[in-house]
This record gives C-alpha cells, structure tokens and sequence, in this order.
C-alpha cells in the first residue's frame, strides 16, 4: 500500500511540474491602468452643443490589455477586403445597427450589381421609430423604446417602407456635421410615456406627433425622388433600382439558452420585436459561416461587446487577453457563460470587411462608426482577432447562399 501511494504521488507531482512548466512556456498578456480620451467625440460633441452642459467628470482610469511587444497591423495592407465605402461616423446616435447594415448592404449591392451606391442610414432610423411607436400603442406601453436595434431591423423596416440614397436624405439639418439624437429619443420616449400615463391609444394621432418629431431634429424623408434621371419611391428604388431581395438574409446567432436550429429568438433588449427569425448554430459552424463567406467575398454585419479590456483604440485592435481566458478554452460554454452572467453584452454593430493572416494570427478587418474607431488611423476601423469573433462577437448577418454545405435546410 506504501509503495502504490508513493507511486502515485511522485506521478501526480510530475504532472502537476510538467503543467506548470508548459503553462510557464506560454506568454501572458498584462493589463495597465490607462486615463481613457476620445477627441473625435469631443469634436462631436461640439459640434452639437453638448459639450460642457454636462459637469467635468473627474479623472477616471480604465484597466485594459497592456499591447507593448504584441504585433498588430498598422494598416489596412495586406487584408483580402471585399469593396465597400468608406467608414462614416453615426455621430451622437446610438444607431450603430443601421450604420453597420446599411453599409453590409452596399457592400452587398455592389457584390451582386457592381454598382456603388450611398445609402440613407436614417431613413431606415426614421422608419424604425415608426415602427416602435406603433408597437407601443399596440402594446399599450408594453414596448421598449430607445435608440438601439439589431441588424435585422434593416430588412424589416425596408420590406415595409423601402430604402433611398443618402443624398435624398440624410437626416442631417442644413448646415449639421453630425448626427445628434440625445434630444430626439429624450422627446419620443416622453411623448410615449404620457400617452401610457393617459391611455390615449390613438395610433393615427400618436404616430402623428411621432413625425412631427422625427422632422424636427431629422428633417421628413421625400415620398419620391430621383436617380439617374428615373424617379423612385423608397419602394420601388429598392425593388427596381437596387434589386435586392431583404428575404435573402438571414441572421445567425450562437448561444446554448436555446436549441440549435432556425426559429430562434435572440434574448435582448434591443431584440424589442421579439423576432424569431435567427438560426442558431454552434460555435464551430459559426466561425466557418464567417470564413466561408469572407474568403468568398461577402461581408457581414456583426454585433457583440466591444466594451472589454481587449479593445485598445490607439493601436485599433480587439483581442482576448489571456487574463480573461486563455484561446484554447473559448469554446460554446465559455461563451454561454459570459453571455449568461452579463459580461457579454449586445452594446455595438460592425461591419465585417476583411481578413489576412499574419504570423500564424488570423486578423479579421471590420469598419465601425463609433467615434473611437476615428481617433487614430486608419480611421473608421478595427483589427479582431480570431479569438475576439469567438468569444465576443454574438450575431451577424449575410447572404442565405454562404449557410449552404455548413446548417442543414440551407439553401
């Protein structure tokens, strides 16, 4: 009995050695305390009015991935990219939803057609907050109302009211720079509060009133408009201009609250519709989707969190540091359980452009409108690692042809 016991404590002290020294074997990332600036949203800011009505806030520091010695791309060389245009900023919005889609869109356009269009994000905002409003009334205050959406809230909004160029609307009044809704969703949510204090359940008249307020910091979309000498309602430039069916996309997600396969619900607020029509994949199929498609030359619109401390807007880099999880661990649980316990949050949309690899690293290239995407160059975009897509990035949208071979009933 000795000898079996020293037996077995000199081979598990072995093992726990030879796990010690493997895990010495492999770099760790550092965090740092850093003071956090944005001068592309000062500048924003500005431009709108509300810089300085809030107080100063005092100093703050955010904990984030230390990158010194960790080789990032500098540039956009070297990265396959599918066309698409250049990044835009959605100003003092939270509309990132529409930006990343409307731009997946006109990648998407150009892919099938070859033609290079510039699309009104806020038509499709201003759709959007119609459409909130009517599901309030019909609700009877049972709906969320805020400025966030998901990506499939484009095609939604488009079935119904169409899409236009931006030059027919921009949402931008005479002489604006950028975007500012703090005060629109401020007005709309206190219009709809008193509705439901009042039970006034009047949809005509709430929708009305809904308008006038959409036209007062967005200005009112045309009813008709011209292109290239031809003139276009929002529905029938969709349908006869563009020709691009909103019915060929799907939306794909990956989480273990809910069964693989399509019909499924994604559980979040800006979900607000409720909508069931997301396919539910594991990880693995996920990630090949995401390939198979880049490599194809189509783009995605993505969304997942970007507030973690692998984002480094100076060096334009999202990663998984090894502090939060090591990559050989990220896997279908590990991404359930942040998602479960709210460290993985739906807060940003994106648009997936590109990929190369570079020192046996993936690199994915994505164009984003948030303003920390415009403080450093390039300006308007975001290196992510593979890890990143994996861990963080929780739905995306693309083309049905790239499911098929990769989820069953594909086609």
């Amino acid at each position: 009995m000795f000898r079996k016991k020293t037996i077995l404590g000199l081979l598990a002290a072995s093992l726990l050695l030879a796990a010690s020294a493997a895990a010495q074997d492999k770099p760790k990332d550092k965090g740092i305390f850093i003071e956090p600036k944005n001068p592309f949203w000062e500048e924003i800011a500005r431009t709108t009015g509300e810089f300085g009505k809030a107080r100063p806030a005092p100093p703050r520091r955010t904990f984030m991935v230390d990158l010194a010695g960790f080789a990032v791309p500098k540039s956009l060389d070297g990265f396959k990219t599918a066309w698409h245009n250049p990044p835009v900023s959605q100003g003092n919005t939270n509309t990132c939803w529409s930006f990343a889609t409307t731009a997946f869109f006109e990648s998407e356009i150009y892919r099938i057609h070859g033609k290079k269009v510039r699309l009104s994000e806020m038509f499709t905002v201003y759709a959007e907050y119609l459409e909130r409003t009517k599901r309030f009334i019909r609700e009877r205050g049972d709906s969320y109302v805020a400025e966030g959406s998901e990506g499939n809230a484009v095609t939604r909004n488009w079935k119904i009211y169409g899409c236009m160029p931006w030059e027919a609307f921009s949402g931008l009044k005479p002489g604006q720079k950028f975007h500012d809704h703090s005060k629109l969703i401020e007005e709309v949510k206190a219009y709809l509060d008193h509705v439901k204090t009042a039970g006034a359940w009047n949809e005509a008249a709430a929708l009305e009133t809904v308008r006038a307020i959409l036209g007062a910091h967005m200005g009112t979309p045309p009813e008709k408009f011209t292109v290239e000498g031809r003139e276009y309602t929002p529905r029938t430039y969709l349908r006869d201009c563009l020709k691009i069916n909103p019915d060929d996309y799907v939306d794909v997600v990956s989480y273990l609250q809910q069964p693989f396969g399509p019909n499924v619900e994604y559980e979040v607020p800006d979900n607000w519709w409720h909508s069931k029509d997301y396919v539910n994949v594991p990880l693995d199929t996920f990630m090949k989707i995401l390939k198979k498609g880049l490599a194809a030359g189509f783009t995605m619109s993505i969304g997942g969190d970007i507030s973690e401390p692998g984002k480094n807007a100076e060096k334009k880099v999202h990663m998984i540091p090894t502090f939060d999880i090591p990559a050989e661990f990220i896997d279908d649980n590990a991404r359930q359980y942040r998602f479960g316990n709210g460290t993985t949050t739906d807060d940003h949309g994106i648009h997936l452009i590109g990929y190369k690899e570079d020192g046996g690293r993936l690199w994915f290239l994505a164009k984003d409108s948030g303003s920390s995407a415009f403080n450093f160059d390039p300006k308007g975009y975001y290196f992510l690692t593979e890890e990143y897509l994996k861990l963080k990035i929780m739905d995306f949208m693309v083309h049905k042809s790239v499911l098929e071979g990769l989820v069953e009933g594909s086609r």
